[in-house]
């Protein structure tokens, strides 16, 4: 089971975490991972391990060929990219910045050297944000992060056309009637309104933060890898 915080309003955040964790879940399927009493792996192997869940995540998200694309018009250098290019690219496949630097690391497009560099310019980017003080998800953002703004759209159409009630409406968006005019005015100002940014990344708690956690030496009942010289 893979559990996504409601608070996670941007799309781009919530797909990498997921397709990041379908990567975990997948391993532990082929048995090449284990319950984290039975690891004995050092640092240096998780590093790897979550380097490998990233890169299996962004190219799920950032196909090859249309990312080939892009990186075949005249633009930017090799290692040459900056933050604005990069959430700029990252708009255009509505992922995060850095799922997206990750992506053309893999690509090529940035090395190792280029990718380190771009993230130190990225870390102070994002120091440089003011505080985000959203408080605790809205009703709405609740149930636009929980059932999708297409599924959401799709209810409120089918209540405008008789085809459901008031009543199964709130219950197929677990929303009370109340707060259906808040969800329209939502949906209708797309999904870079209010704090889901399309070229949201970084970190937990701020609109232009990515929201997957920095992951750490896994806890009784995580599972990771305990294979991965196989797969990298």
């Amino acid at each position: 089971m893979i559990g996504i915080n409601s608070k996670e309003t941007s799309a781009g955040a919530r797909a990498f975490t997921l397709m990041h964790e379908l990567t975990h879940l997948a391993l532990a399927v082929g048995h090449e991972e284990d319950v984290a009493l039975r690891e004995r792996r050092p640092e240096e192997e998780w590093e790897r391990v979550e380097r490998f869940a990233e890169e299996a995540a962004s190219s799920a998200l950032i196909p090859e060929e249309t990312l080939a694309q892009f990186l075949q018009r005249p633009g930017v250098r090799r290692d040459a990219w900056d933050v604005p290019q990069v959430r700029e690219l990252a708009a255009k496949f509505r992922v995060t910045p850095l799922a997206m630097a990750t992506r053309l690391r893999a690509a090529g497009a940035l090395s190792w050297e280029g990718y380190r560099r771009w993230k130190e310019q990225w870390d102070a980017y994002v120091a440089s944000l003011p505080p985000w003080r959203g408080g605790f998800a809205s009703p709405v953002e609740k149930t636009i992060g929980r059932a999708g703004r297409p599924f959401a759209q799709l209810v409120l159409e089918a209540l405008d056309a008789n085809r459901i009630t008031a009543v199964e409406a709130c219950r197929h968006l677990d929303l009370r009637f109340d707060h259906f005019e808040k969800l329209r005015s939502e949906l209708r100002g797309g999904p870079g309104s209010g704090r889901e940014p399309l070229d949201a990344g970084g970190r937990i708690g701020h609109p232009f933060i990515q929201h997957h956690p920095v992951r750490q030496r896994p806890r009784i009942g995580q599972r990771r890898n305990i294979r991965c010289h196989n797969l990298i």
